[in-house]
């Protein structure tokens, strides 16, 4: 999804101009087999997790955190650092659909899939 449409879309959730911000202290997390750069207030959009809007989660697979001039890196988690986030919304991805056809058999398959996915937005970075 484009940054500019991001941006109309999310801005009454909070969610600020990247280009504008000057970012003292981020977080580098690993959710979902992904990793995703994560400082105070951005909304991130991750692999589903459990829970209904509203609700707290924690994020303790940490790889780097970066707060000014002071980076920490870890080996592969930092131990002790959480990053702290609460449940947006749930959510589907646009749907996919794909056919299959093998001519002369009367062979055809047709079957579509939504990825589940989580808005979270991140409140703070403890332990860095």
């Amino acid at each position: 999804m484009c940054h500019t449409l991001l941006l109309r879309r999310y801005a009454p959730l909070g969610l600020r101009n990247r280009d504008d911000a000057v970012e003292t202290m981020y977080a580098i997390v690993k959710t979902g087999g992904k990793q995703f750069k994560a400082a105070k207030d951005d909304i991130l959009v991750i692999e589903k997790i459990e829970g209904e809007a509203g609700t707290a989660v924690e994020f303790n697979e940490v790889l780097l955190v970066v707060d000014g001039e002071n980076t920490q890196f870890g080996a592969p988690f930092l131990a002790g650092t959480v990053v702290k986030a609460e449940i947006i919304r749930q959510a589907k991805a646009k749907k996919i659909n794909a056919f299959n056809y093998k001519p002369k058999k009367n062979e055809r398959k047709r079957w579509g899939h939504r990825q589940p996915y989580t808005h979270v937005r991140v409140t703070e970075i403890v332990g860095a």
